[in-house]
């Protein structure tokens, strides 16, 4: 097994809580009713999520509240973790059995590219299955209609060395844009970007999250901004060079002031599996996930986009077999 050259901290104990907000750092604190054991003979599967008050610990709370009631032989113990890469670093070290990630991030740990680079290729972990979108979202000034529009311009790419960063690298690329030559780059959290843009400090900025993105709505309720769109040549493009994006569109009236759809592009939350967990196990969760979407989605609306057409899409790592199985058996994978 590779072992991650950082040790991660921070097991919380297992599930059933309150669900908050989006966004925010991981910490120890544990949900409510986590201390609570699975049923005597039930295999228990770690699942790592992100911060206590982002959203990959609610969907990951909402999965072991609902699907604990209806798997015989698995159940879930959720943990708070620091989201995508360090997800896949827990997975490797055996900290946590199954997690969400975003499934460009583990295109690069699969690879050992981009976020990946320094810890290399990591191949202990396999896909169960996409959940919902996460949207690669350019927001602008008024003025700026195109992404082509950018080039010489002041934009906010996201935490420095963050996926966003990484997303905005390979957009702007296809554009003939060079993130760090061509284009004033300035790194910062999505809160800082909205301000920077209302504040006329920016032009534009990344942002790659679910729409509508809280800060993006409070901002365009105060300011006109444009939604750059990514056209299908260059959509293509990016698809065929980075086989994790799909195309999205974002309705319009998603934002205030943004009445048109708005094509673009996304990556996805993704399930993912240890590799040393049974097809059984596997089998059963994914079974399970599918066939109780109505009752996950009652309780928290990212599940309203799981649809098992959708969730092989953008899966650019093999599938876990118990995964597989289930997707060949209701025929959206041959």
């Amino acid at each position: 097994m590779k072992k991650s050259l950082v040790t991660l901290t921070a097991l919380a104990v297992t599930a059933m809580m309150a669900f908050t907000g989006c966004g925010g750092a991981a910490n120890n604190d544990a949900p409510k009713g986590d201390e609570e054991k699975a049923p005597a003979g039930k295999q228990v599967l770690t699942l790592g999520t992100g911060g206590t008050t982002g959203t990959y610990y609610a969907v990951g709370g909402t999965m072991a509240t609902v699907l604990n009631n209806e798997m015989e032989n698995v159940s879930l113990k959720v943990v708070s973790s620091g989201a995508s890469k360090a997800n896949i670093l827990d997975i490797d070290d055996g900290v946590s059995d199954i997690a969400i990630v975003q499934n460009d991030v583990m295109y690069y740990a699969f690879n050992g590219t981009d976020l990946f680079v320094q810890n290399g290729k990591f191949d202990t972990f396999s896909a169960i299955a996409g959940v919902y979108d996460e949207t690669c979202q350019i927001i602008a000034a008024p003025g700026i209609t195109s992404i082509a529009d950018l080039k010489g311009k002041t934009v906010n790419v996201g935490d420095g060395g963050s996926g966003v960063e990484f997303n905005a690298t390979q957009i702007l690329a296809a554009y003939g844009i060079d993130i760090n030559s061509d284009i004033n780059k300035v790194n910062g959290s999505f809160g800082d970007a909205a301000d920077s843009i209302k504040d006329g400090k920016i032009d534009a900025a990344f942002i790659t999250a679910g729409a509508p993105t809280t800060a993006v709505v409070d901002l365009a309720i105060s300011k006109d901004i444009n939604l750059l769109m990514i056209d299908d040549e260059h959509a293509e493009a990016l698809m065929a060079e980075y086989p994790f994006y799909t195309k999205t569109i974002i309705p319009g009236g998603t934002y205030a002031c943004v009445a048109d759809d708005v094509q673009t592009l996304s990556v996805r939350a993704t399930l993912i599996a240890s590799n040393n967990l049974s097809e059984d196990a596997i089998y059963e969760f994914t079974k399970a996930l599918f066939e109780n979407k109505d009752a996950l989605a009652n309780s928290n609306a990212k599940f309203t986009e799981l649809d098992s057409e959708a969730a092989v899409q953008g899966i650019s790592v093999p599938f876990h077999p118990g995964a597989e199985k289930y997707f060949k058996e209701i025929g959206v994978l041959s």
